[in-house]
């Protein structure tokens, strides 16, 4: 859609500020909103958000999607919107287990106020951010999106397939048109520093032991920042109700991502492995089909151009970026 208005919610996030960006790029208007909470370091969101501020066709709303009051104050003096990406959330599965009223609060309560939303203000298109977590320990390869979602092993993983509950029940009501995208393991540029591919590129370059929860054998379907936010894109589209795997179609085991990692930098990692934790899962595999017939959408980066694109990112900002909190 030309020169469409949408509203980017966790716009300051590493998802929402790349989706944010390439939506600018193509000439459309972007209502930014995010609350900068510190579930993880806030200088980087803050730095994603001070590259986005400049851009014509940006404008940013410091706000909570958890406050229905205040939101729907600050959303009505905006001009109509023809879509709603949702992709604040609180992520993380081991964090979850902390803190599961948080992530409740955020993901299915702030997601069911931005639901609410679009009814009363006749938004018909809806895009939910969801995670490959939603699949739990699931012994069928590569998961596909008709695969049972029922047995989430984390509160994350639980909050996220209550928030695809949450979209199934309004679409159904009131014809809502929504994607909900099942995000397999981002990782790219900027990315949240609680990850394990931005924290194997800082602990090897700075020479400090990698923690490595198991053996090192569990893979995971590691997915580009830039295939990520194009398929988000791609979503914006009229697809009733969809939910759509966006993956690399490619797992790596951890000890190898190590390896691509040593190669991009440039020396040796110090290992050490610590008990596998129990809200860890032995692999993740998207089965792609469906967005590649849906969406038109492939994967385009290569996992060892993409380790080489974070480590460039991290070389360049590493006078700041070996301070953040990880």
């Amino acid at each position: 859609m030309a020169g469409a208005r949408y509203l980017v919610t966790g716009s300051a996030g590493f998802i929402g500020s790349r989706v944010s960006s390439l939506l600018l790029a193509d000439g459309h208007e972007v209502v930014g909103l995010d609350n900068l909470n510190e579930a993880y370091d806030v200088r980087l969101k803050n730095w994603r958000l001070k590259k986005l501020l400049p851009i014509p066709g940006f404008s940013f709303i410091h706000s909570d999607i958890c406050e229905r009051e205040n939101l729907e104050s600050l959303l009505a003096k905006q001009p109509k919107l023809d879509a709603i990406i949702n992709l604040a959330a609180r992520a993380g599965v081991r964090q979850s287990i902390d803190d599961p009223w948080v992530y409740f609060e955020t993901n299915c309560t702030g997601t069911l106020n931005l639901l609410n939303h679009c009814v009363n203000k006749g938004i018909e298109k809806f895009v939910q951010a969801s995670t490959s977590s939603v699949y739990g320990d699931c012994a069928t390869q590569p998961f596909h999106e008709n695969l049972p979602t029922d047995q989430p092993l984390s509160p994350y993983a639980a909050s996220k397939k209550a928030c695809e509950a949450l979209c199934h029940s309004y679409h159904h009501l009131y014809g809502l048109d929504i994607s909900v995208l099942r995000y397999f393991t981002v990782y790219g540029p900027a990315g949240r520093p609680d990850m394990s591919l931005f924290r194997f590129v800082r602990w090897i370059n700075e020479g400090e032991p990698i923690r490595v929860f198991g053996d090192g054998s569990q893979s995971r379907d590691f997915t580009y920042i830039d295939d990520i936010a194009r398929g988000t894109i791609a979503a914006l589209k009229k697809l009733g109700w969809s939910v759509i795997n966006l993956g690399s179609d490619s797992p790596l085991e951890l000890n190898q991502a190590i390896a691509l990692v040593e190669l991009q930098v440039g020396r040796k990692a110090i290992i050490k492995y610590e008990p596998k934790h129990v809200c860890d899962v032995s692999r993740t595999w998207a089965n792609i089909s469906r967005a590649r017939e849906v969406l038109k959408w492939e994967p385009k980066v290569p996992i060892n151009e993409g380790i080489g694109k974070l480590t460039e990112w991290y070389h360049a900002n590493s006078a700041w970026a070996q301070k953040l909190i990880i």
